[in-house]
Formats: C-alpha cells, structure tokens, sequence
C-alpha cells in the first residue's frame, strides 16, 4: 500500500484511539495445524539449531515457534475482530498507512509437543500517543495473544507494529557521475544533444547497447550510429527501496527498457507511481537534467498506460 507523506498526515483525537485499548482483536482463534514434528524440523533446519530437545521420538517444539502455530498463513484467520479492522480503518484514513513490525515479548508457561492442539485470543493491549521517528510518524499499537494448547495456558505472545505516515526525505548530494570514455563519449554527447544515440554494425548491421569498442556478432571494429525514435517498452523492472543512497528519494522503479531498435537499456521510469509500473508498458524517452553538469535519459510512461497519471 502506498505511503501518505509525513505532512499529509492528520491528527486524531488520542480518546478516540485509546477507546480501542482492551478491546478484543481476534476471538476463539484456533491454529490450523497441531503441534507436529515436521514443521518443527523445518523451523530448526531453517534457524540452525541442533538442541536434542527438539529432535527424537518426543521431541517438543523450540518456545520461540509459539507464534508459528497462530499464524493463519495467506488465507488467514476467520477471527479477527471488527475492532481491530476500525482501528485500522480510522488510521489508513488519517494518512498512517505504512507499517512496520518493532519488536514482539514472549512468556512460556508449558512446552509444546507434537499433537497439542492450538487455541487463542487477542487483545488490543495498547496504543500510543503520536510518535515521530526517523520512518515518519505514527502510532504504536500493540497487541498481546494468550496462547492455550488443549485448553491450558501454553504463553502469552505481544507483538508492536508502527502504524506510520513516511517522512518525507530530500535527496542528499549529487547523482553520481557516469563513467565516460573513448568507448563510449559519443552516447554522452548525443545525450547533451538530446539524441540516444545506438551503435550500429558496419560488417553486420546489428546493433548494439550498451557502446562497445567492437561488434559482438561479428567481431567487426567499424560503426555508425542510428538515432532511437525514443519509443520502447518495460522489458523488466525492479523498485528500489533500501539501502538509500544520497541524491535518490527511495521508492522508485529503474526499468529495463526494450527500444523500438531492438536494444535494450536500463533507466528510470517517470510519469507513474513507482507501484503502477508494468511488464510491457510503453513509455518515451525523455531527457531530465539533474542538476548543472549532468543531464540522463529516462523514460516515461505513455497516458493510456499510466492511467493519466503523470
């Protein structure tokens, strides 16, 4: 889900919030597998522990899986409450609409062994006054879960999310600079020049992207070069999150972008939110300046695919 912008974000009365507290987040949940012996093999496998507890003919199940036999994986639980469903609504709506997981406490009464059978209930234990923190700001809502395993108390589980609207964040420093050489100063030119300038064979006619000193079908050293029209489409993308570099505002998509001339080249996509970029997606080459000295070639997405967006 998108992010609102930390100023667009809007305040709500704490009363309103803290009306929430001891209300009931999942009632008679009830976990969809017993306690059994391979799920705790693959949770040791994945962790690399080796405790003999846990192996053998009755092994029991390591306490910090307590959680894994709630979950209610991705069709997930008939329970939850229709508080818990409000409290969110009424923060998505204020602008919180980021979440983060922060931290989770467990208590363990009684070990778990292959064949328990997994009961609980969920309360909304608390929920914060407004926080700002280096992600943005929001609210801190925690939960606690009161496990039960033939009926007895097996543990109690919290688990603290940050319900948060992002920080804006101001990119810091310059783009860094390409690397130009004699192989490659004449796209660089083109660029200052407003043209995207694509090598061309001159044994074979094949052309080439990224510029290279020789032909790679051919072996031929001779070229030319043919200007792109500037129409292409997402071959493939990736959205960068993390890690942030200065100069960049994280999330944004960096396409590979099949040209009409058949070569492809990697770029950002514009004109469309980063979470609207598709496989397929025409776009146009367009040229942005990015500060006195440096000028790229990025791509934007046509109206009819963005939605008219951009």
């Amino acid at each position: 889900m998108r992010g609102v912008a930390d100023g667009e974000a809007r305040g709500i009365p704490y009363d309103a919030l803290k009306a929430f507290e001891g209300r009931a987040a999942a009632e008679s949940g009830i976990g969809k597998d017993p306690v059994n012996a391979p799920m705790i093999r693959h949770w040791c496998e994945a962790m690399g522990d080796t405790h003999p507890a846990y192996a053998g003919a009755d092994p029991i199940a390591p306490p910090t899986m307590m959680q894994a036999w709630t979950m209610g994986g991705l069709s997930g639980h008939e329970g939850r409450s229709d508080a818990y469903d409000e409290l969110f609504a009424l923060l998505d709506g204020a602008g919180y609409t980021s979440v983060v997981a922060t931290d989770c406490e467990q208590e363990y009464v009684r070990a778990l062994r292959p064949g328990d059978e997994i009961t609980f209930d969920a309360v909304i234990e608390s929920v914060s006054e407004r926080k700002t923190t280096k992600l943005g700001t929001g609210h801190f809502v925690t939960t606690r879960m009161d496990i039960r395993a033939g009926g007895e108390p097996a543990g109690t589980h919290r688990f603290r999310i940050l319900k948060y609207a992002p920080a804006r964040r101001k990119p810091k420093g310059r783009r860094p600079r390409p690397v130009i050489n004699r192989d490659n100063a004449g796209f660089w030119e083109g660029v200052a020049a407003h043209r995207l300038l694509i090598q061309r064979c001159v044994g074979c006619a094949e052309p080439r992207f990224p510029w290279l000193p020789g032909c790679n079908a051919c072996g031929s050293p001779d070229w030319d070069t043919v200007e792109a029209s500037g129409e292409g489409t997402v071959y493939s993308y990736v959205v960068m999150h993390h890690p942030p570099f200065p100069a960049f505002d994280p999330p944004y998509a960096v396409g590979l972008i099949e040209l009409a001339e058949g070569v492809r080249i990697v770029s950002n996509v514009i004109g469309v939110p980063y979470d609207k970029v598709r496989i397929g997606m025409p776009v146009r080459l367009a040229f942005l300046r990015v500060d006195e000295e440096l000028e790229l070639p990025l791509f934007r997405a046509l109206d009819d695919a963005a939605g008219g967006e951009g």
